[in-house]
């Protein structure tokens, strides 16, 4: 028998709706509509004007027959066309599916075939790559495609039109008071990304309205967002969909402040110009800013607050940046987590230490973000937890509402990455006494050297504080005697001359040695777009390294 709290107490549409972060801009339009949305160049677009280009998006894309379930690609920079698809495709009942803008026409074809899109809409800068994906994506499928040309008024991008409409036109055709509807249940697909395919093809993480509400909710709990922030696009959109932030910033009715090319001199600028308070990036992308030249520092107001992510970022980092002036905050997650799914929360008494000591506890990936429900370093074999010891390393697993519906037409990869009732991560850590989580490495860059575990993050964490090193990977090296040793490729900074040598000394006064590097090799890393190192491009390499007697 029910008890008497399921009795007459059923859900109905005055107590029950399903989540969904469009909601957010609907609410931003009403209560701020001449409040500052979105700043491109000369451009300044309101709430409202963004509320009503979305809706008119929403209906022109269902004149042309998108509706519930039909793919949306774009390839498109950090600009407003871009902001938009996160709100107007959707209102369409249509999933969005933000394509990586350095891949290759290959690659793209692939997911467009996969993602079954229909529409593809399509920046100027991107124009040569996209006919060719196009072309392949058409030959292979037999679907033609609805390409949209977006025009850039705002900057000379040249660039080829691959359609008969362009996005204002698009525009043009839609209503400005469209009724879009809430879906009709929150585990509607809302966003198509594909992970990076190092072997084989990639896979499509499938996000749902509850997520993407969910984390936008959560990034502005942890990172304790005000009301009108002004943020600046350093992070691509097309990753995680920048890790949900156009939802988070329409939710505190904030500036998005458009870029389209990161590099140190446009994000200072940028930062001066507008009141930048928030930004985003990969470890790469702070280190550009704690290596650029003091010119281009100067004048940079104290207090910017950013979110670093990807592998653990190194202490040096850390470091420059506070010393920067910026306040800085570490996060952690993948693509199959919308982004960040935890967050190393700082203790006040951090503030007491001294910065190398604050450093090592900042670079932590730390603990669950406010609205997942664990996020635990179990060894996978028996799914129980490590102890939290500091030193037994396990698997970092993810359980609760930040986490993807699964991977689009392969039921295999999404009943592994669930088993046992939580999402595995495939990134190694230990438990720290204080529940904090440590990430050691990914489970296929650890090093065993003599049955020794090697841990890549920590060698690389050493070569970082090298005062002549601007990027550094670790990879195993095939090795006759010890089976594998560590084998470091180096970016130098410009103008500054070091020896392998030099290197191997430094890193023996801070490493054990085994762990030490026997090979050093300097050159370019090759770099995603995000600015995460492939290092499956360097272990092709590491085989030909030449080794040095240490």
């Amino acid at each position: 028998m029910a008890n008497i709290y399921e009795q007459g107490l059923d859900r109905n549409p005055a107590n029950y709706t399903p989540i969904t972060p469009l909601l957010f801009l609907e609410r931003s339009a009403e209560i701020y509509p001449n409040k500052i949305a979105v700043v491109h160049g000369k451009l300044r677009q309101t709430w409202s004007q963004t509320y009503e280009r979305c809706r008119r998006l929403a209906s022109a894309l269902q004149k042309h027959g998108i509706g519930l379930g039909d793919t949306v690609a774009v390839m498109l920079p950090n600009t407003p066309p871009m902001v938009e698809a996160h709100f107007g495709i959707p209102m369409a009942g249509a999933v969005l599916n933000a394509l990586n803008t350095r891949l290759d026409p290959e690659s793209i074809a692939f997911m467009l075939g996969h993602g079954e899109a229909k529409v593809v809409i399509v920046d100027p800068e991107f124009s040569g790559v996209m006919k060719k994906a196009l072309e392949i994506a058409k030959k292979e499928t037999g679907r033609e495609f609805l390409v949209i040309d977006v025009e850039e008024n705002e900057y000379d991008i040249p660039g080829e039109k691959l359609g008969k409409l362009t996005y204002e036109q698009l525009l043009a055709e839609g209503d400005p008071k469209f009724a879009w509807q809430v879906p009709v249940d929150e585990w509607q697909a809302i966003c198509l990304n594909y992970t990076s395919g190092t072997t084989g093809n990639p896979k499509g993480v499938v996000y749902h309205h509850r997520g993407a509400a969910i984390n936008a909710v959560s990034n502005v709990l942890d990172w304790d967002i005000n009301k009108h922030p002004v943020y600046l696009w350093t992070l691509p959109m097309f990753h995680c969909n920048g890790w949900c932030f156009p939802w988070t910033i329409a939710a505190r009715a904030g500036v998005n402040v458009c870029l389209r090319r990161v590099d140190a001199q446009h994000i200072f600028a940028a930062i001066k110009e507008h009141g930048v308070t928030h930004y985003c990036a990969a470890p790469i992308v702070h280190n550009l800013l704690v290596n650029a030249p003091d010119e281009l520092k100067a004048g940079v107001p104290a207090g910017v607050k950013g979110l670093i992510a990807g592998a653990a970022p190194p202490a040096s980092i850390i470091e420059g940046m506070e010393k920067l002036g910026f306040d800085l905050t570490h996060v952690y997650g993948l693509t199959e987590v919308y982004g960040p799914a935890a967050v190393c929360v700082k203790q006040d008494e951090w503030d007491d230490v001294d910065i190398s000591e604050r450093a090592r506890l900042n670079a932590r990936q730390g603990v669950r973000y406010h609205m997942q429900q664990a996020i635990a370093v179990l060894d996978p074999e028996t799914m129980r937890p490590v102890p939290a010891d500091g030193e037994t390393m396990g698997e970092i697993m993810f359980k609760g509402n930040i986490a993807m519906k699964g991977y689009l037409k392969n039921e295999k990869a999404t009943k592994e990455a669930f088993e046992g009732g939580w999402f595995h991560s495939g990134d190694l850590a230990v438990m720290n006494p204080d529940g904090y989580v440590k990430m050691k490495d990914r489970s296929k860059d650890i090093i065993i050297s003599g049955g020794e575990n090697i841990s890549s993050v920590e060698v690389e964490d050493v070569l970082y504080r090298h005062p002549a090193v601007i990027a550094a990977a670790v990879v195993a090296k095939p090795d006759p005697k010890w089976g594998e040793t560590p084998c470091a490729f180096l970016e130098i900074k410009s103008g500054m001359e070091v020896t392998p040598a030099d290197i191997i000394a430094h890193c023996k006064q801070h490493l054990a040695g085994f762990k030490v590097p026997r090979a050093i090799v300097f050159c370019e890393l090759p770099k995603t777009s995000t600015g995460k190192i492939q290092k499956f491009e360097l272990r092709k390499q590491a085989g030909s390294a030449t080794a040095i007697d240490v």
